[in-house]
């Protein structure tokens, strides 16, 4: 019960703290008045209020009522009538008509407050490999995950019990690189060797040879989009040594080999047009055509390495 009257008090209180000295003067118009959240619930009992308290004085009565611990104040919005507050009571209420005997009910709600937080703690751990992780990426379902390692194996992980499915062993190096088909049924991975690998994501045995052609080590892989062949027939990847070639998976042989870089190939995407881009160490960025290898155009301007690429079409084609 003290707990109460103190806060009315305060409320009080803080409900006269901004008036100005013309206001002081002048006769002021109160109306006896309720706090009630959007369920329903009376939040304390009625409280006398000046008609020209303003929005900012009910969010500080509000919050005094509701006696929250947080650093601040969570902000509300207010209605009487189905008005909201904007200003103050007497504008909100100036098309209605108040009979004194009855308690005016203002409804508040809260709203949105969006705050970035750090993050302090790992969600979960997936323990398995014995080396450094080297690559990861999601399959296309989100379901799956895999993971490439020093520990020279391609592991498969079930998100939903964050599990382990299958280890693929295989590779004679650091598994530099991992990408999913578009079609969610295969895995490919490239190792330091330069040797491509595919494996089944139901089973977790590998398809096929390994795609060998490539003199250095892979840096990307990247399959051709779905809506051009739904069959996730097509892989390209580039290399160290500068090439980037186009493997057709089923028969395991490469297709094109599109050579033109004087420098090793840092990462490659293939558009929804069929072109495909790829940076280099040698300060440019070429566009090639997947259907013939022709070189469409060659775009320079940087000073140093280009490491990665971006497409604007990357979220529609994924």
């Amino acid at each position: 019960w003290l707990t109460r009257v103190s806060l009315t008090e305060s409320a009080k209180m803080v409900s006269k703290r901004k008036l100005s000295e013309s206001d002081e003067k002048d006769e002021i118009a109160h109306v006896l008045a309720q706090f009630k959240s959007e369920s329903g619930e009376l939040l304390e009992s009625p409280i006398d209020l000046p008609l020209n308290i303003t929005a900012e004085n009910l969010q500080l009565i509000c919050n005094a009522f509701i006696a929250k611990n947080d650093s601040e104040p969570t902000p509300y919005t207010f209605f009487v009538k189905d008005v909201e507050v904007t200003s103050n009571l007497a504008s909100a209420l100036k098309n209605a008509v108040l009979d004194s005997e009855k308690v005016l009910e203002i409804i508040y709600q809260p709203q949105a407050v969006f705050q970035v937080r750090a993050v302090t703690r790992c969600t979960s751990s997936l323990p398995g490999h014995s080396e450094a992780v080297i690559s990861v990426s999601f399959s296309p379902d989100g379901k799956q995950l895999a993971s490439g390692s020093g520990d020279t194996t391609v592991r498969f992980w079930d998100l939903n019990t964050e599990s382990p499915l299958f280890t693929c062993k295989g590779h004679k190096h650091w598994v530099l690189c991992t990408a999913w088909s578009p079609n969610g049924q295969t895995l490919a991975s490239a190792c330091k060797t330069g040797e491509i690998r595919l494996w089944d994501s139901a089973t977790g045995t590998q398809k096929g040879k390994p795609l060998v052609g490539h003199k250095q080590w892979v840096t990307w892989l990247v399959w051709e989009p779905f809506h051009l062949n739904p069959h996730c027939r097509k892989l390209a990847s580039s290399s160290k040594d500068g090439d980037i070639r186009i493997w057709d998976v089923v028969i395991g042989t490469c297709l094109i080999n599109l050579a033109g870089h004087q420098q090793g190939v840092s990462c490659i995407r293939w558009g929804g047009t069929g072109l495909i881009y790829s940076a280099s160490q040698d300060r440019t960025v070429k566009v090639w055509r997947s259907e013939d290898g022709i070189l469409c155009r060659t775009l320079q301007g940087h000073a140093h390495w280009v490491n990665t690429l971006a497409l604007s079409t990357d979220y529609v084609l994924r």
